[in-house]
């Protein structure tokens, strides 16, 4: 057996040990502080006021990092198994809702930048790279997927087709509203909103205020306020 792959199965026997032993551990129970101490041993990088509650689930540790004062609630899956280049990173201030379910698949690089709000019941996937930006406030039940299936063949079943991965970037200061789809290949301008229910799949211009299937831009928010009412989001 080769050096990598001794060191792949250790690493993989001591996140399996330490995440079964500690995942369920209540806060009551000092399992937050038990968590942030002796995870460290198994992440990329974990700083010491990572807060993670109970009931969260991580897979491919060895290629996430987390940084300082994030907040990961329960029911949270983070996995970046499948490839070793693969990278999740959670930076400072980030907060990350009940149920929210993030995945690498292949080869995939995952950003979210200081202070961002992920709500809950958000999928956010690869195979392509995702950038999410700073202040960014993601709604619940939104998802974020960062490839597309082909399907020209008629003849051939969809799923052996194979995919298409461009990547997503979601700039600084964006709002995304409740249930919204954000599809492969799209960046969406910095202080942008898109209203609930919406379907991006074209790029969004920086302050722009998009809604619809699929979502268009309907107001500049550089050029007109938001009605009283704004926009729902």
């Amino acid at each position: 057996m080769s050096n990598q792959k001794y060191a792949a199965k250790i690493q993989r026997f001591k996140e399996v040990l330490l995440t079964t032993l500690l995942a369920d551990i209540p806060t009551m129970a000092l399992g937050t502080k038990l968590r942030n101490w002796l995870y460290r041993s198994i992440f990329s990088q974990l700083d010491s006021s990572v807060y993670i509650q109970n009931g969260v689930e991580f897979l491919g540790t060895n290629c996430i990092a987390i940084g300082q004062k994030a907040h990961i609630f329960k029911g949270v899956r983070i996995d970046a198994q499948g490839h070793s280049n693969n990278k999740i990173h959670i930076s400072h201030g980030v907060a990350i809702e009940r149920n929210v379910d993030i995945g690498c698949l292949d080869n995939t690089s995952i950003y979210i930048d200081e202070e961002t709000f992920i709500g809950p019941h958000v999928c956010i996937a690869g195979p392509g790279d995702i950038t999410i930006g700073k202040h960014c406030m993601i709604a619940a039940h939104s998802g974020i997927y960062a490839n597309n299936h082909n399907f020209t063949n008629p003849l051939e079943a969809i799923k052996d087709q194979g995919i298409t991965r461009k990547g997503i970037v979601i700039e600084d200061d964006c709002w995304l509203g409740h249930g919204v789809t954000v599809l492969d290949g799209v960046t969406i301008g910095q202080g942008s909103v898109i209203g609930a229910g919406a379907v991006v799949t074209k790029d969004i211009p920086p302050f722009s205020v998009a809604v619809g299937v699929p979502a268009k831009v309907v107001k500049n928010r550089m050029n007109q306020q938001l009605s009283e009412t704004g926009v729902s989001c």
